[in-house]
């Protein structure tokens, strides 16, 4: 995501290296830049002008302090600007009531189901009862599909297949809700192929009927500007409470993200990408200006790695690399673990610095299946004793696993070297720092 709208802002950056101070012709260059970026992203053209404006003022009425130069100075004021258009500061959806409501809107083929059982997901692990409810009427597979995702999740599904009417659904959910003691009920309606008064006023009775304590409205992000016209025609209708962008995973320019709180003025609240039930952020204007300037966002990768860690199996890790015990199951256990964090080249793109130097690069996603094939091909003994695989079991891995020989003999020394430094860093004193030796992307 925002890979074409950072190398071509980083262009427009290259005017103002050398220079020892801004001027109004250095800056009219790269501003001119700045703006033909963001209209390439699909950004609203009045928007790209009204924010390149800005810029251009603020640039401008400023001196450059002789430890920054202009470059520096010019990137400090679009982050602040780019944070301002997205938003300034991120919002969290808002839970009231006994139970509380949150009506799912949006077209056909934007991800609402998805996003529905990533939502159940994301408030599950706070800790809330969660009930999913299945409203739309119309997609035959729709009820099904919520299904499979709510079983994923481990969150109950309310659906009455045979009913065709939604606000009726809706309220014998509540009524279930109540019954078992759900706190929070995410009702998931029918989208169509556009914007249609049919769709409109079922939406419409069932926001006035349930008067959800949020509504949110879920756009394709892949769809660019469109996504932010379809948005302002749901708004003038539904006055939905905040944005949800989904599938910034896949071949988007970004325009959505930059120009829809200027033009509906809603909140963008969670983005999503692809189709794991943890691939769910919170929306953060600031984090998010910073990795369009490939500045990183560690603090989101912090969070990721909060969330999908268990403190009490890296406590046991711990105690077990104190004693030089670490063996395969664990080595798998913490690559599940990575694994659930998300899209690998996202992540990396969250470090500063990583992003810049990882475009163009494409970072296999299955790259591990191999290391996997070939630990679970090992026997409990061998996986918790590795130093006994001579060269029979070797080959009955590589068959088993799928896999050459050569593979194994790899993994089998990175493994090894990866517990020799965790031995030599625990006579040093420093178990702990032996955590950071779990990098399964190390070499």
């Amino acid at each position: 995501m925002f890979d074409s709208l950072s190398l071509k802002l980083e262009k427009a950056f290259q005017t103002l290296k050398g220079q020892g101070r801004i001027t109004e012709i250095n800056v009219a260059s790269t501003i001119k830049e700045i703006r033909k970026a963001l209209i390439d992203a699909d950004v609203n053209y009045k928007v790209a002008k009204d924010v390149t404006d800005e810029i251009k003022v603020k640039a401008m009425g400023m001196n450059v302090l002789t430890a920054i130069s202009p470059g520096q100075l010019l990137t400090k004021i679009i982050n602040d600007e780019l944070t301002l258009l997205m938003g300034g500061q991120g919002e969290d959806i808002k839970i009231e009531g006994n139970p509380a409501v949150i009506l799912i809107a949006g077209l056909q083929g934007s991800g609402k189901t998805t996003f529905s059982g990533k939502l159940a997901n994301y408030l599950k692990r706070q800790g809330r009862s969660v009930l999913l409810t299945a409203c739309d009427i119309y997609r035959p597979a729709a009820i099904d599909q919520l299904k499979v995702l709510g079983e994923q999740v481990g969150v109950e599904v309310y659906a009455e297949p045979e009913n065709k009417d939604a606000v009726k659904i809706a309220k014998a959910a509540i009524e279930h809700a109540k019954k078992n003691n759900h706190k929070v009920v995410i009702v998931d309606t029918a989208g169509r192929l556009a914007v249609d008064e049919e769709m409109m006023n079922e939406i419409a009775k069932l926001k006035e009927t349930l008067k959800p304590s949020e509504t949110l409205f879920v756009v394709d992000s892949m769809t660019g500007q469109d996504a932010v016209n379809t948005a302002k025609a749901f708004n003038d209708r539904l006055n939905f409470d905040g944005v949800v962008l989904t599938k910034l995973d896949g071949d988007t320019r970004g325009g959505a993200a930059l120009s829809i709180r200027r033009v509906v003025e809603k909140p963008i609240k969670f983005i999503s990408s692809g189709e794991k039930m943890e691939a769910i952020d919170r929306f953060y204007p600031d984090r998010m200006a910073g990795r369009i300037l490939g500045m990183g966002d560690v603090v989101s990768l912090v969070e990721k790695a909060q969330q999908t860690f268990d403190q009490d199996e890296a406590k046991r890790l711990n105690a077990k690399m104190r004693k030089n015990q670490f063996d395969f199951n664990d080595f798998l256990s913490q690559l599940d673990q990575v694994k659930k964090m998300g899209n690998m080249k996202d992540m990396l793109s969250m470090i500063p610095g990583v992003g810049k130097a990882m475009k163009g690069v494409d970072l296999d996603e299955n790259a591990f299946k191999p290391v996997e094939a070939i630990i679970k091909s090992m026997t409990l003994k061998e996986r918790e004793n590795p130093e006994i695989l001579n060269s029979s079991r070797k080959n009955r891995l590589a068959k088993g696993s799928g896999t050459s020989i050569q593979q194994v003999n790899q993994l089998l020394k990175q493994f090894e070297d990866m517990r020799k430094m965790m031995k030599t860093m625990n006579k040093m004193g420093g178990g702990k720092k032996a955590l950071s030796a779990l990098n399964p992307f190390g070499r």
